[in-house]
């Protein structure tokens, strides 16, 4: 029996990077964990990283290998195969690295609390400027402190709040009870997209108390990870987008007698439309042909994303 299990989604091509995260790991203070690594058919296989560590570190981990699903589909294949006498779940990404404290600062919130879901802050360098602390949440939202050492609160409203700015939450801080790893899982098919938040909101909302750490769990690493080289010109930005606006879509339904909510999920909704119409102004712009096929499929599912191409246009033309 394990207190922890963890569970890395496994796609690199960069050597040394699942090896920063096992290394810090194995560094926790906290001991009592297992460790599951999906390798979500990557480009670099884990096993070189697995060489490296002494027989007892790699006695406690388990490698799944699957067909590429994506990070969510590698997540839920992680959570599929937890063990039955796991009490609590932690993610890790394999390019992020945990702080000492991490674990056992998770397990002594939930246990004191009674808590079933729980994020830590996470730190980064200048490349994630806009991650935020717990501490920061609390000077403009109304909070509950639990504790001051580290200090440990609650929002009544977390999910609400959530929606206004999710960066001061992290895959890679958090921690779940077996009441939700047991019945949520990721919408796997969201590929670079929105299906982290989506989550969020479903443990949110089924949690009997989220817990929020100030001290920090986790430092956002650099890995060269699935999400490196999409940027506004790249083939994959449109159908980012495009799972971002389902995310949201599905987000919406989650929040339908939450007005003020489904106003702040339209208005990101019409945000994803207009940087994906933007993408394929600078595409024709370049002399190349628009994502014809993704745009029309979008525009079946979406008819907004048509006047927002009637609003861009006019937009254009005026100007």
């Amino acid at each position: 029996m394990a207190t922890f299990t963890i569970i890395i989604p496994f796609y690199q091509k960069q050597a040394g990077i699942l090896q920063r995260a096992l290394t810090s790991v194995s560094s926790q203070t906290f001991q009592d964990f297992d460790v599951i690594i999906v390798d979500d058919e990557s480009p670099l296989p884990p096993d070189q990283d697995l060489a490296a560590l002494t027989n007892e570190e790699r006695a406690r981990i388990t490698v799944i290998k699957q067909k590429n699903a994506g990070p969510g589909g590698a997540r839920n294949t992680g959570l599929d195969n937890v063990p039955a006498d796991t009490r609590y779940v932690a993610l890790l990404d394999s390019d992020d690295v945990w702080t000492p404290q991490h674990l056992q600062n998770a397990l002594d919130s939930l246990t004191s609390f009674d808590g079933d879901c729980y994020w830590a802050s996470i730190h980064g360098g200048e490349e994630f400027y806009y991650h935020f602390s717990m501490a920061e949440l609390a000077k403009s939202e109304e909070v509950v402190r639990l504790s001051q050492a580290p200090l440990l609160m609650e929002i009544p409203n977390i999910a609400s709040v959530m929606l206004k700015n999710w960066s001061f939450l992290h895959l890679s801080c958090m921690v779940i009870g077996r009441p939700l790893f047991e019945k949520i899982r990721f919408e796997a098919e969201l590929r670079l997209a929105a299906e982290d938040v989506l989550f969020f909101c479903d443990c949110m909302m089924a949690a009997k108390r989220v817990l929020l750490c100030d001290e920090a769990g986790a430092l956002r690493g650099e890995g060269i990870n699935i999400f490196h080289s999409i940027d506004n010109d790249s083939p994959q930005f449109v159908r980012q987008q495009f799972n971002t606006w389902i995310a949201l879509d599905t987000l919406e339904t989650r929040f339908s007698r939450r007005p003020g909510d489904v106003a702040s999920i339209r208005s990101y909704k019409d945000t994803a439309r207009r940087q994906a119409l933007w993408s394929q102004m600078r595409q024709v712009k370049h002399r190349r042909l628009p994502q014809f096929g993704l745009l029309a499929k979008w525009a079946w599912r979406d008819p907004g994303i048509l006047q927002s191409a009637v609003q861009l246009a006019v937009g254009k033309l005026s100007r």
